[in-house]
């Protein structure tokens, strides 16, 4: 009982200090009240410069999400172009064109613009066959005995490898040369 009587006692204090007058010349006032106004103008430009930075964040999120969404818009008209043709190829082909050489004639086209188009988005194929096994570059599948070439030299293009703007997209699935071993 004696603790709150001794806490209300120290809230009626404390009360009461908080309630004293002060008295300040004319000029401090001013200065204070200036410096008031001045922290309350920093705090709203605070608060709008905050605002202000959130709704750009928002703003920039939704243009890189919509970015992301069409990023790939040129690369998939150059591909609709190649399936247009590979659809007129497969067409002519079903009409019983008996024409062989121009059915291939027809694909090799379209796989040189293909190439064509790769190449155009910084598309290139992994140099590989004859070269020494490189693991960034070649992911070795066999190896084949064969004493006229040096070690690990990739024999065979299984599958070919490509790089995007000189970072490796897919390995080249290759055949590297091993030396034949002697008993002793």
């Amino acid at each position: 009982m004696e603790d709150k009587t001794l806490n209300q006692k120290e809230n009626k204090k404390h009360h009461k200090e908080e309630e004293k007058i002060i008295s300040l010349k004319e000029s401090e006032y001013k200065k204070l009240k200036e410096e008031a106004d001045k922290a309350q103008e920093y705090w709203d430009r605070i608060l709008r410069l905050q605002a202000d930075f959130e709704n750009t964040r928002k703003r920039i999120e939704k243009e890189k999400q919509e970015f992301c969404r069409f990023a790939n818009e040129g690369i998939i008209l150059e591909l609709l172009k190649t399936l247009d043709d590979l659809e007129r190829t497969v067409e002519l082909a079903q009409t019983k064109h008996q024409d062989i050489a121009a059915f291939l004639k027809g694909v090799e086209m379209i796989l040189a613009h293909l190439y064509d188009m790769l190449k155009q988005y910084g598309v290139r194929p992994i140099e590989a066959e004859g070269k020494i096994f490189d693991p960034n570059l070649h992911e070795a599948l066999m190896q084949a005995e064969d004493d006229n070439l040096p070690e690990n030299t990739v024999t065979e293009e299984l599958q070919k490898g490509y790089l995007l703007n000189d970072r490796v997209i897919r390995t080249a699935k290759v055949k590297v040369s091993k030396r034949t071993q002697t008993i002793k």
